[in-house]
């Protein structure tokens, strides 16, 4: 997540949160938030970033499958790291 989407959900739950305090306020938000939830769209982006994370996961479980060939992803041979492209010696 980006700093300004970060940023955004962390000033949203601080202001849910805050309104607690007020509570006419804290009951819209909540109708709010029920409504949204509730919504096609909301169910689209959630099952799509489900999807997404799954596939990020599978990619970073074949990396390193791949790269795990002799246990930690080094050649014995040299004493190096393959760092994608780059090399590190240990």
């Amino acid at each position: 997540m980006g700093f300004k989407a970060g940023a955004v959900t962390g000033f949203a739950a601080g202001y849910y949160l805050g309104t607690k305090a007020g509570r006419q306020r804290y009951d819209q938000i909540n109708r709010q938030l029920a409504r949204l939830k509730r919504s096609e769209a909301f169910e689209e982006a959630t099952e799509r970033a489900k999807t997404v994370v799954e596939e990020g996961v599978e990619k970073a479980r074949a990396l390193v499958e791949s790269r795990s060939g002799n246990g930690n992803g080094s050649d014995p041979a040299t004493g190096t790291t393959d760092l994608g492209g780059y090399s590190s010696s240990r």
